[in-house]
């Protein structure tokens, strides 16, 4: 396998102007290679990262990174700029650009190598040499760790011995960024000579998770004392969106600032190559925690109880020795987390939820009956999809009789068009029977996870028994995590708690939950279902008109959240069943139509008007006509993100008009997803795309005039960000989104 960097990927005078600019040459670079495949699509991938959060370092790093499809294998590209690109750091430009591609799929190893030079990037005497490297060749060759950087105290010799002694590269090296190294540093490489590795920190971990030998004991004796006060013990959780970089890097800092401090650091990096779980004797042993993350912590709970300091992971990056103080100040106060109450014979009961563990603390019941509605409906989705689908390919192929068919066990032609068409539909139907059960079940797991599940199962099976249907799963669901929650708060003798959670809980609730579901409230909310399916088939005219514009604008208002869920699981309601009603069809069609605008018409818009958009916004335009062909109404994010004011009425303009003119068309839809590639499966579809088309063009009208009442984006015009050195207007340019 070639090296993940020689040199041809590294240019030591980066000219670009902007970080959008700095990527598109270095991403050049990879693909003169052949390492990136498809160079604009590549660079979505890069500018969708980059939206999450900066990339931008103290110490004058960027690191833009990203995973991507069109990545062929592990790359890494080094640019160094003499004026310095923004890259969002507190402390300024960065003049050390480090962009890594990873493929969507890498393998470990490749990860692990990659997060080794994130590490690297925290050592002062690593980035000096690489502001002082005067051939591409030996730069790449220090980034591979094929020669050691001098120690910073001889960095006024250069980097590479004899070549690199003298020169102007060296001079602007040694002079020009003397304050970088300075605060990039001072944080933890005191003492150290530089360590590069991991397992060279005092933070690294034996074999068993535990410090390594000695470490403890030879801070406790710093300072010539023969014994002091106990080391203070921290231990840390890092993670990333992308899990490459930005994980690593907190992981090192903190480790470094904790040596700097006297503190025994342990860290566990969540990152894209796995991760391995903190012993629990060492978590159990800690004085306090801290968490710098992006993405939510697996298995916090494991760490409640304690001390902890919550923040993002750039932080941990450029003040780890603050977080360090900060934890320590919560310990002196006696400030913890509530303890993780494992409830007896509930496995755990009080550690709380799958749903409960990634969402916020304090959150109401309102917020709580929503997430664990939409985690049921979650697991339901892709159910719906493949047996819609599969239906609608059965129909297609068959013609609308084809529910009439014998059953494929009994009656199978292999060169017969009809028999494969009565097979792709009932392999639909099958599918579709395990929509409720599925909505019920991990409703109940939202609440109470795994005891949730039996429970859960069985009353939805006897919601269709009853013929409750989707209303149905979710009052079984909702009873069912109600029923496992109120038995496991229940004080059990010890020795009754091993079978509690195989045994004695699914016994108990699934009796309850199939009682109420039999005897109590499933007839009453069969009669509802039975009523909100006639209210569907008998919309007409103007009512349903309206109802099409209704649903179009839940579906853009949030592109993707909950409001647009609570519509989509609406539309699918109605067609999960083996024959849907024209109206539940007509309202599918609707829904998806509207949930297609958003993305179009922001492609549309930076196509036709790319001088209204910045260029990051101009690289997703390219990729939101797929995203929103394919029926993804998230890949208008972006730019509300950036521009919610008004992107989003102008969406939910556009959305409204699909809505309306779909259900006024009477275009129906039998599959649950797909866009325009299941439009030989619509009723209507001429008049369907006619519907399409409108609401695009309403929106990209709204959002082109109303961008047009302020200047174009500063760098959507030459020579722009030179005027503002780097710095480009908040009111036009997408910033990073943290949530």
């Amino acid at each position: 396998m070639s090296e993940m960097i020689t040199a041809d990927l590294v240019d030591l005078d980066l000219s670009a102007d902007s970080k959008q600019a700095a990527a598109r040459s270095l991403a050049g670079r990879m693909a003169a290679l052949g390492r990136v495949t498809d160079l604009d699509g590549f660079l979505a991938d890069v500018a969708a990262r980059e939206a999450q959060a900066p990339t931008g370092l103290d110490g004058g790093i960027g690191i833009p990174h990203c995973r991507s499809t069109h990545v062929t294998e592990p790359t890494l590209a080094f640019g160094r700029s003499a004026a310095g690109i923004d890259f969002g750091a507190p402390d300024g430009p960065a003049d050390l650009v480090f962009l890594i591609a990873a493929p969507a799929g890498a393998d470990d190893a490749h990860l692990t190598i990659l997060s080794a030079l994130a590490r690297r990037l925290m050592d002062a005497d690593f980035t000096a040499a690489l502001r002082s490297v005067r051939h591409p060749a030996a730069a790449a060759a220090l980034i591979r760790g094929d020669r050691a950087p001098e120690p910073a105290a001889d960095s006024t010799e250069g980097a590479e011995s004899t070549d690199d002694t003298e020169g102007t590269e060296g001079k602007a090296g040694k002079e020009d960024k003397a304050g970088k190294e300075d605060k990039a540093g001072k944080e933890g490489t005191e003492g150290a000579g530089g360590a590069v590795e991991a397992v060279g920190s005092p933070a690294s971990t034996a074999a068993d998770g535990r410090p390594s030998d000695g470490t403890s004991d030879e801070r406790a004796g710093s300072g010539g004392e023969a014994a002091g006060p106990p080391v203070f013990r921290i231990v840390a959780v890092t993670s990333c969106p992308t899990g490459i970089a930005h994980t690593y890097m907190a992981a090192e800092a903190l480790e470094n600032a904790g040596r700097a401090a006297g503190v025994e650091v342990v860290v566990e990096t969540q990152g894209s190559a796995g991760f391995t779980r903190l012993d629990p004797a060492v978590i159990a042993a800690a004085d306090g925690v801290i968490f710098a993350h992006d993405v939510p912590v697996r298995d916090k709970d494991r760490f409640a109880g304690k001390p902890t300091v919550d923040v993002r992971v750039a932080a941990g990056i450029n003040r780890p020795g603050e977080l360090i103080d900060e934890v320590r100040r919560k310990a002196a106060r006696g400030e913890t987390t509530p303890a993780a109450a494992h409830a007896a014979g509930a496995g755990g009961a009080g550690a709380g939820t799958p749903v409960e563990r990634s969402g916020e603390r304090g959150d109401g019941y309102g917020t709580k009956l929503r997430t664990w509605l939409m985690s049921g409906v979650s697991y339901m989705v892709p159910f719906v999809a493949a047996g819609g689908l599969l239906i609608a390919l059965g129909f297609a192929i068959g013609g609308y009789r084809i529910d009439k068919a014998p059953s494929v066990v009994d009656h199978f032609v292999w060169t017969q068009a009809g028999s494969w068409a009565a097979l792709l539909f009932q392999i639909g139907q099958v599918a579709f029977a395990f929509l409720v059960p599925v909505l019920a079940g991990y409703i109940a797991y939202g609440m109470a996870d795994r005891p949730g599940l039996v429970p859960g199962f069985v009353g939805g099976s006897v919601a269709l028994t009853v013929d409750a249907g989707f209303l149905g799963g979710l009052a079984a669901g909702l009873i069912s995590g109600g029923v496992v929650m109120a038995v496991q708060r229940v004080r059990i003798p010890a020795v009754m708690r091993g079978i509690m959670p195989v045994v004695v809980i699914p016994l108990l609730s699934s009796a309850v939950t199939g009682f109420l579901m039999f005897v109590v409230i499933g007839k009453p909310i069969a009669t509802a279902q039975r009523a909100m399916t006639d209210w569907l088939s008998d919309l007409t005219g103007t009512n349903a008109v309206l109802l099409g514009a209704l649903l179009g604008l839940m579906m853009c208002f949030d592109l993707g959240g909950p409001v647009n869920k609570v519509a989509y699981t609406f539309a699918t309601a109605g067609i999960a069943v083996s024959d849907p009603s024209g109206s539940a069809m007509k309202i599918m069609g609707a829904v998806m139509a509207a949930g297609m605008v958003p993305p179009l018409a922001m492609a549309l818009a930076t196509t036709v008007r790319g001088r209204l958009f910045n260029r990051t916004e101009r690289e997703n335009g390219k990729a939101a006509w797929v995203l929103g062909l394919s029926f993804i109404t998230e890949g208008a994010i972006p730019f509300a993100a950036a521009d919610p004011l008004r992107v989003i009425p102008s969406a939910m303009a556009g959305g409204a008009v699909t809505g309306a003119l779909s259900m006024a068309f009477g275009a129906t839809l039998r599959a649950p997803h797909g866009g325009i590639f299941v439009v030989p499966l619509i009723g209507n579809p001429l008049l369907y795309l006619v519907a399409i088309a409108a609401g695009v063009v309403t929106t990209t009208a709204l959002v082109i005039v109303l961008k047009t009442l302020r200047r174009p984006a500063p760098d959507a015009t030459a020579g722009a960000s030179g005027a503002t050195t780097g710095q480009e207007d908040s009111a036009d340019v997408a910033q990073p989104v943290t949530v």
